[in-house]
Order: C-alpha cells, then sequence, then structure tokens
C-alpha cells in the first residue's frame, strides 16, 4: 500500500471512531472554537508522523507543512497545532482500547501473559532534580537497573499475552510514577487476574521463585539466597526457562522504543504534553500491530 492509501485508510479509520467514541472525549465548552482544520484531522496528522519515524511534534508539523497541505489545507500555525494535540490527550486512551479489540485473541495464549516495565524518561541523573514538569505524575525518585540510571519522569507497565515466535499483545497498559516498584504495580492489577504470570526479579514477593496467588501463578526466576555463590542445575535450568518465555516483553518494549521512541520524553513541557507523548505513541504502536496481524 503506497503512502496516499495509508493516509486516507488512517483518517477514514479516525473519523470513524471519532464519530463513535471520540468526539466525547473532546467537547468544547466554547461557541468560539477553531474548527476549519479539524479532530480528526489533529488526530491523524500526529499518528501518522509517529507511524512515519517522526519523533518529535516539530517534526510532525514540518513533514505536514512541507508535504501535505494539499491534504489538510487548513494547517494552523505550530503552536495552535501543539495546542490543539495537547488539549485532546483523553482521546487516546479510549483510542487505544478500540485498537486492543482488533487483535487477535487466542484463549490458550492469553493463559501464559508476561509483564514487565520501563522508564519513560524526562531527565536523568544530576539534571532529574531541577525537572518540575508534569509534577501530578513525574517524580524524580526513578531508576532503571539495566541502564544503571537514576531519572525524573514516568513508569510505563504493560502486560501482554504470549504468542509463540511473535509479539505479545498488549492486554494492560499502565502509567505510574518513577518510583513506583514493579510488584506494588502488578498487585494493583492482580484481583483482575488469573492466569500464568511470567516476570522478572523485581516481582518477586519473600524470594518465591514459583508463587500461587489466589488464581494467578507468578513465574521469576530464581534469586540467590543470601551468602549463596551460585545456583543449583535444577534452580538454572528452571530460571533459564522462566526468562526464555518472558523474553517477548522485552523484545515488545524495544520494538516500541524502535517505531516511537517513546522512553525519551525530554522535550515533554506540561501533563498534557507527556499523556499525548506516551498514550499518543502507544496508539501509533498498536496501529501498526494491528496492520502486522492483519497481513
Amino acid at each position: 500500500m503506497d503512502w496516499q492509501s495509508e493516509l486516507i485508510s488512517l483518517y477514514l479509520f479516525i473519523c470513524n471512531e471519532y464519530e463513535k467514541n471520540l468526539c466525547a472525549y473532546c467537547l468544547r465548552m466554547t461557541n468560539h472554537a477553531e474548527l476549519s482544520f479539524s479532530d480528526e484531522e489533529v488526530i491523524t496528522l500526529f499518528l501518522h508522523g509517529i507511524m512515519n519515524k517522526r519523533r518529535t511534534l516539530k517534526e510532525i508539523y514540518q513533514e505536514a507543512q512541507n508535504h501535505l497541505m494539499p491534504w489538510f489545507p487548513g494547517l494552523p500555525s505550530y503552536v495552535a497545532f501543539i495546542q490543539r494535540i495537547n488539549r485532546m490527550y483523553d482521546v487516546f486512551v479510549p483510542l487505544i482500547e478500540s485498537l486492543q479489540s482488533k487483535l487477535p485473541s487466542n484463549n490458550y495464549f492469553e493463559a501464559h501473559q508476561l509483564i514487565d516495565s520501563m522508564p519513560i524518561v524526562m531527565a536523568k541523573q544530576g539534571r532529574r532534580f531541577k525537572a518540575k514538569v508534569a509534577p501530578e505524575i513525574a517524580t524524580a525518585n526513578g531508576y532503571c537497573a539495566a541502564k544503571n540510571m537514576y531519572y525524573y519522569g514516568v513508569k510505563l507497565h504493560v502486560l501482554g499475552c504470549y504468542q509463540k515466535g511473535n509479539l505479545p499483545i498488549p492486554s494492560y497498559i499502565g502509567l505510574t510514577n518513577a518510583g513506583t516498584h514493579d510488584r506494588k504495580a502488578y498487585e494493583q492489577i492482580l484481583p483482575e487476574l488469573s492466569k500464568n504470570i511470567f516476570a522478572d526479579k523485581a516481582y518477586q514477593k519473600e524470594n518465591n521463585s514459583l508463587l500461587q496467588e489466589g488464581a494467578v501463578l507468578l513465574h521469576t526466576p530464581v534469586r540467590k539466597k543470601k551468602g549463596q555463590e551460585f545456583l543449583d542445575s535444577a534452580d538454572k535450568l528452571l530460571s533459564s526457562a522462566i526468562s526464555s518465555v518472558r523474553q517477548p516483553i522485552e523484545s515488545f518494549f524495544n520494538w516500541l522504543q524502535e517505531k516511537t521512541s517513546i522512553q525519551m520524553a525530554g522535550k515533554v513541557r506540561s501533563y498534557n504534553g507527556l499523556m499525548v507523548h506516551v498514550f499518543g505513541r502507544i496508539a501509533a504502536a498498536m496501529l501498526l500491530l494491528v496492520q502486522r496481524f492483519s497481513s
């Protein structure tokens, strides 16, 4: 499919979703709203830009201004475009939910789920103490062990359905402050789960590698006991097996970062902008997943 057809298909999809549901999240309490450039066009331009690896709002706007003006003749100024997209931050969560319903479903795979988190970094190391953007949710006490990095920002949590040989299908997506422990975030949705969950050691409780909690059996790699230098052979095999099952969730985060650059949010300047950055990019990624599974 050429880019013109993709753009038209995306616009028609957004128009359909807007009419069915999204319009409720864009209500205006004024008689003086400027609607020569529609909400559907704003959303379409943003998602089209992210899906085509335009990493910032400025890049998205410049592409529209330089190449898409015949398609969007009512394109406002850059400042007005930013204001419009930030005002519509609420539309992306219901859009993600709608896209989730279009992804394939399989009861066997849904019985095996993977959970993990990734940092959304607004400032890191020493600069994190000076950051003050989006204090409603962002905090300076984030730590990413994989990168040995302290940061100011938020943390994205994803629970996905296992699919052998493919990326997991997200079923739960959540956002917490940077300092929220993975185990605490997991416990918030635990009562709604009834599956085999595969996770890393951060989700352990009392160092139990296999833990039955209600209807959930949590599988995590074996942690060494205090003073233990090496794991025995059985524990090594168990840890390797669990790690191999949960590896696709790490691949999902790598794929999400590659496609959307979601992890770095240093240019975000407001709470609304942060919500657009996170959930707008997830919506774009979900559109790519829908295309991937439907092709």
